[in-house]
C-alpha cells in the first residue's frame, strides 16, 4: 500500500491480478509466483528483489528471509507484474 499498490491477501488473487512477464523481464517489485504439486492457484508468492534473489515468508512461524529465486526445488515458477 505504501508503494500505491493494494494487492489481495490471497496468492490466486495476486496472480490474477498480475501482469505475466518471463523470468528474464524480472524487476525488483515483481512477484514470483510458484506451484508445488498439482495445478490450480499459486501455493506460494514473494516479492523479487533483483539479483536472482527474492524477498518472502517461507510458511508460518517461519522468519521472513531472501533465497534464491530456484529455492523451491520441483515447483513451476511463473512472474507477474502490478501497479
Amino acid at each position: 500500500q505504501a508503494a500505491g499498490i493494494d494487492l489481495p491477501h490471497y496468492s490466486g488473487a495476486q496472480w490474477a491480478q498480475s501482469q505475466r512477464i518471463s523470468i528474464e523481464e524480472l524487476e525488483p517489485g515483481d512477484l514470483v509466483f510458484y506451484w508445488g504439486r498439482g495445478g490450480g492457484d499459486p501455493s506460494h508468492v514473494a516479492l523479487y528483489v533483483g539479483d536472482g534473489q527474492i524477498l518472502h515468508a517461507p510458511g508460518s512461524g517461519r522468519s521472513v528471509r531472501y533465497d534464491s529465486i530456484w529455492y523451491w526445488t520441483g515447483a513451476k515458477v511463473a512472474a507477474g507484474r502490478v501497479g
